[in-house]
């Protein structure tokens, strides 16, 4: 039976936040310092995460993805995939990471039980890789993606935060790598090409362009960087040609997917500020300290832990999550500057 809203929505998708840290602190989601330190106690174990899912499944919740801060830099991920996985009633685990790690865990998670990840890369250029993360090293990302469709995590989706003076010249170039074969004006790096015969197949990329958002800290920031998907559009068409609407099949979420003609991938856009999606917004939002929100741009939250900890039991804790979805705001209001600022993005898990 579905997991109905107030407003008739079918709530079928958990984002579990396992941990608030990163590996990288890129410039429009966290500061420098990085998050403030949070004691090791306040962060749900993963036996708490397996009940909040399971009791999630147990509602109708079959979708759950694994975010962060960074997924994978948390001890003892496969060990969680692989419980999560065991889950009766859960159709799909997928995780969102930066990929940095990837290379290093990508058979495993498979083994696991993990069905598909997206990966965050903002630029294709090595020193503007390092600027805009300012820790990482864009080879080790690319190595991700490609062991991720080695490995058959597929379709692997490359997700690309648009932001006005820091890339988004880049647009165009990231639209070209949805060809296959690659066009003569494509990079040249064999990493950005993936892995041809990637098990599931998934050689080919799917890029997803994203608007920014303002939330927490960035929120002032983001407002200088932000460029409508519109006009990412129109840039991609003016240069390569019609956008031809196209599907991407299960999990492909609030994005609209398009393909150049000629091209094997997609591209997808995701319009969270120009033309929001919240009418058919389908998920709640488990913070890594054990608050689940019902909507990610509002401040509002149900606490988990303390119940979990008092010896909750899952049908107590179906009944916390079905007063989350019960509260479930009909949209979001940053077009009446009502801005989140009690997180970071990096907090939540996007």
């Amino acid at each position: 039976m579905p997991c109905l809203d107030s407003f008739n929505r079918s709530i079928s998708y958990l984002r579990v936040s396992v941990t608030d840290r990163c590996n990288l602190r890129c410039v429009y989601c966290m500061s420098a310092e990085g998050v403030p330190w949070r004691p090791h106690d306040e962060v749900l174990r993963y036996e708490e995460i397996e009940t909040v899912v399971r009791a999630a499944a147990e509602l109708g919740i079959g979708k759950v993805r694994l975010t962060g801060g960074e997924p994978l830099v948390r001890l003892g991920m496969v060990d969680l995939v692989a419980m999560l996985a065991r889950i009766p009633g859960l159709d799909d685990l997928a995780m969102t990471t930066n990929g940095i790690l990837l290379a290093r865990y990508a058979e495993e998670l498979r083994a696991a039980g993990l069905r598909r990840v997206n990966v965050s890369l903002d630029t294709l250029r090595s020193e503007r890789f390092r600027r805009i993360t300012r820790l990482g090293e864009l080879s080790d990302t690319l190595e991700g993606i490609a062991a991720a469709k080695q490995a058959g995590l597929v379709p692997v989706k490359v997700n690309t935060v648009v932001i006005r003076g820091l890339n988004d010249d880049e647009v165009v170039d990231f639209a070209r790598l949805t060809y296959a074969p690659p066009p003569a004006s494509a990079p040249h790096s064999p990493q950005l090409w993936g892995v041809r015969g990637a098990r599931g197949g998934g050689g080919e990329w799917h890029v997803r362009f994203i608007e920014v958002m303002p939330l927490g800290n960035n929120a002032d920031w983001a407002g200088n960087g932000y460029v409508p998907m519109s006009e990412v559009r129109e840039r991609i068409e003016e240069e390569l040609g019609e956008l031809i609407p196209a599907r991407l099949g299960d999990g492909s979420g609030p994005a609209r997917y398009y393909r150049l003609p000629g091209a094997q991938g997609t591209i997808g856009f995701i319009t969270p500020i120009s033309e929001h999606f919240c009418y058919q917004c389908n998920r709640l939002r488990l913070t890594a300290d054990g608050k689940l929100r019902p909507c990610l741009l509002s401040d509002y939250e149900i606490d988990l832990r303390t119940p979990l900890r008092r010896g909750a039991t899952i049908e107590d804790i179906k009944h916390l999550i079905a007063e989350a979805v019960h509260a479930k705001p009909e949209r979001h209001h940053l077009s009446e500057q009502v801005i989140p600022r009690g997180r970071a993005m990096s907090e939540i898990g996007g």
